[in-house]
């Protein structure tokens, strides 16, 4: 069983950073899928970033791409480094992960992105605020 806990949260002004932190205990995360995700009241759940932890380019959501960096350390921590934070981006910050597998003729960065449920174990969140 993995357990994950973010944090790192916080109020920013416009424009400023945060970086959030998903720690994972438990389980080692191998052939994972690992992905943030927001939600804001009143809206769906959004995905932000996914890492595949066999490696593999990560996949960005255009509402942030180019302000976000996913990553992960040899700790089994995974990151999520925001700059350039907008009224926007106001929302629970939500960290979670696959079971293991292994993608078969397509790359487990789709799939993913493609099918949400296959994230079964999730964080509490940590809520960002961004101020205008």
């Amino acid at each position: 069983q993995v357990h994950l806990a973010e944090s790192g949260g916080g109020s920013v002004q416009a424009g400023g950073s945060l970086n959030l932190s998903c720690a994972a205990s438990g389980n080692t995360l191998s052939s994972n899928c690992v992905g943030w995700f927001r939600r804001t009241p009143g809206k769906e759940r959004e995905v932000v970033a996914i890492v595949f932890t066999g490696g593999g380019s990560p996949y960005y959501a255009d509402a942030v791409k180019g302000r976000v960096t996913i990553s992960r350390d040899n700790a089994q921590n995974t990151y999520l480094q925001m700059n350039n934070l907008q009224p926007e981006d106001t929302a629970m910050y939500y960290c979670a992960t696959t079971g293991p597998f292994l993608p078969i003729g397509r790359s487990a960065i789709s799939v993913c992105r493609d099918d949400i449920d296959k994230f079964d174990v999730w964080g509490q969140g940590t809520q960002v605020t961004v101020s205008s």
